[in-house]
């Protein structure tokens, strides 16, 4: 798996990312996203290739993004993590996870932390990102979809 940063020739492949409803419950599509960070400077869309397949898709978000998050002017935002259903159960979004930390630090060197929001009802993406090394320090913030878990990987 190789993390990669939205370009106009993986179009096709957000276009044909699989969503179903209850994922949608917290996430938006890649092809939302995507638009948003072509008129937002500070969002990156970023895609998980496995085998040339688009199977995980987030953004990460500079800046104006992590402060409803964190007061940390280093830490970037992680938001719209989502694995493409015909993916899923396969441990990519795992995989996408596991691999963040170095491509933050390669891509963002200025960063040293990774900030995310897990929806309080989501129990699978808490015990994922937990896995992974996200910390919950106990914060708590109402969003669009519901109340969320603030969670913190901090890197070195």
């Amino acid at each position: 798996m190789k993390l990669h940063e939205y370009k106009p020739s993986f179009k096709s492949k957000i276009e044909n990312y699989t969503l179903t409803e209850e994922q949608l419950r917290y996430t938006g599509t890649p092809v939302e996203n995507v638009a948003l960070a072509e008129i937002d400077a500070d969002r990156h869309a970023i895609l998980a290739i496995e085998e040339n397949e688009l199977v995980t898709f987030f953004v990460l978000h500079e800046n104006e993004g992590v402060k409803p998050y964190s007061e940390n002017p280093k830490a970037i935002l992680l938001r719209a993590f989502s694995t493409d259903f015909n993916h899923q159960g396969k441990g990519n979004a795992k995989k996408a996870l596991m691999l963040l930390p170095q491509y933050v630090c390669t891509e963002f060197p200025y960063a040293d932390e990774i900030v995310l929001a897990a929806n309080l009802n989501n129990y699978a993406a808490q015990l994922l990102y937990k896995k992974c090394g996200y910390i919950d320090e106990g914060l708590r913030k109402m969003g669009r979809k519901g109340e969320l878990i603030i969670m913190s990987y901090y890197l070195n």
